[in-house]
């Protein structure tokens, strides 16, 4: 059976999910804080029920009422979601027990790997992020991260994968579920890491933790997630075990019921609809993100003016050093300022971290948006995450923090601001196109994409990575190439393509 897609369009049936004010405290909040906020609404009211419990807890969460609906545990290694399961476990008859070969027993499957955080409470019996899974192909993914597998060493009977990471960033072996269950997955690490936010400094990375708050997750483990949870959307299978859990431990998990929290967090695309119906940007998209990670190290005690770029943004630091730290590499200014490259799809809002470093006194920066002053960012010795919202400016925008103070050394950490809130709404919508053009398949295969309903009356084609960038230009797309556009050599990640005023958003693997 097909997942149900279920994601703006059925916001309200969602939400409905969760109690009347669940998550008030999270409203109008971004970033860091959001992350926060839900951080402490999900810890409240969580009932630890002991290791053993999770037993008893999948007698209602792990059941399978979407796919076969036959009572059976739906384990996501095994469950084949267009046709015939391998084999079906009963629910507590097939507890494992021992195991040699796949269909067994069912076992407690950590998402996040217990040795992690040494098999400690809460964490090794929250169910949230332990699914029933078969024994042999729980085994076989031990304690490796989520990616995707370049040459599989290892592939269970429905697809799941062991082997080399073909992720950007990451060389080591990985897991890969079908994708029927990406999103799933993802969903699971974005609750615990913002669940346990306060403890990961203590944990082990295990090639996927970050050691910090915020993000919580490693670069490129972030990077394969948000484009699996925009690409394998929110599930009824998905809804109803966050309803059970609820039920069962007391609290939720919050990007099952708001999606769109993922993106307000780590700034990536929003998963809309499905991949086969891509709809225009949603206000939200981070059109930049900067975590300061590759900013240069020559004299790092130095303060001298400092120039980089990082995901087709450029950046100047003047008066700066980059030896102190807040929640990983930060930017220090004096006597001095943080300015941005141009960006494209203006500025909706804007999150950054700042802390007063060595000695010095409370102040604030100044925040100009093409050379205007649109606010103030306070800073002082605790770290502290500020946002300003409704700054609302389109077009290209240049950004600069400036110090108000000409011996006050201050760190900058994780600036970002989304687009200009209408950016979207300047292309018209596919469904209102008179083309109906879309994009298919999607994710895009051997880099190339084809386009339904495409002609040779279209003029330009535009493709745009999340920051804004334009990646490739192409003049009349169609005109001696049917339907299709190749691409150049485009990394992992989600893209726009522009096909004069409407916008279609593709995923390359």
């Amino acid at each position: 059976m097909k997942k149900i897609i279920l994601f703006a369009t059925f916001a309200g049936l969602m939400n409905a999910q969760a109690p009347s004010g669940y998550y008030n405290s999270a409203s109008g909040l971004s970033g860091a804080n959001l992350k926060t906020a839900l951080s402490t609404i999900i810890t409240n009211g969580h009932q630890d029920k002991g290791y053993a419990g999770l037993w008893t807890g999948y007698k209602t969460t792990d059941i399978d009422k979407t796919y076969e609906n036959d009572g059976t545990i739906l384990d996501i290694y095994s469950e084949k979601p267009n046709g015939t399961d391998p084999y079906q476990f009963t629910p507590g008859a097939n507890q494992c027990g021992t195991y040699s070969v796949e269909g067994n027993c069912y076992n407690r499957e950590h998402i996040v790997p217990q040795s992690l955080f040494n098999e400690a409470a809460p964490m090794k019996s929250d169910i949230h992020f332990i699914r029933a899974t078969d024994g042999k192909v729980n085994g076989m993914r031990s304690n490796y991260p989520f990616g995707k597998v370049g040459t599989a060493s290892f592939t269970s009977k429905n697809g799941s994968k062991l082997g080399n990471s073909s992720s950007s960033g990451y060389s080591g072996t990985v897991f890969e579920p079908i994708d029927e269950f990406k999103g799933d997955v993802a969903r699971m690490i974005f609750y615990f890491v913002t669940r346990y936010q306060s403890k990961l400094s203590s944990f082990s990375s295990g090639n996927m933790l970050g050691s910090s708050a915020f993000p919580g997750l490693q670069a490129w483990e972030l990077n394969v997630l948000l484009a699996w949870h925009n690409q394998d959307p929110v599930s009824q299978a998905e809804i109803l075990r966050n309803n059970a859990s609820y039920a069962y431990q007391g609290n939720r998990n919050p990007f099952i019921d708001h999606p769109d929290y993922v993106n307000l967090i780590w700034g990536s695309a929003p998963g809309e609809t499905t991949p086969e119906n891509p709809t225009n940007p949603n206000p939200g998209i981070h059109c930049v993100s900067e975590t300061f990670e590759t900013i240069p190290t020559a004299n790092p005690a130095s303060y001298t003016t400092r120039t980089w770029s990082n995901d087709g943004t450029s950046w100047t630091a003047t008066d700066a050093r980059t030896d102190q730290t807040i929640s990983g590499k930060a930017i220090t200014v004096r006597n001095g300022a943080l300015t941005s490259g141009s960006s494209v799809n203006g500025i909706g809002s804007l999150t950054v971290t700042t802390q007063l470093k060595f000695s010095g006194s409370t102040g604030n920066f100044t925040v100009k948006v093409n050379g205007n002053t649109i606010g103030t960012i306070p800073y002082s010795a605790t770290s502290t995450t500020t946002t300003i919202n409704n700054i609302n400016i389109s077009g290209n925008v240049t950004v600069s923090l400036v110090n108000n103070s000409s011996s006050n050394r201050v760190a900058i950490d994780n600036i970002s601001w989304t687009c200009y809130p209408s950016t979207g709404k300047q292309s018209k919508a596919i469904a209102q196109d008179s083309r109906d053009l879309h994009i298919y398949p999607n994710p895009i295969l051997d880099q190339e994409i084809f386009v339904q309903g495409a002609d040779q009356a279209i003029q330009k084609a535009e493709i745009y990575n999340l920051q804004g960038k334009i990646m490739q230009t192409i003049d009349r797309p169609f005109k001696h190439s049917g339907n299709s556009i190749k691409v150049r050599d485009l990394p992992q990640g989600i893209y726009l393509l522009k096909l004069d005023d409407t916008i279609l958003k593709f995923i390359v693997q």
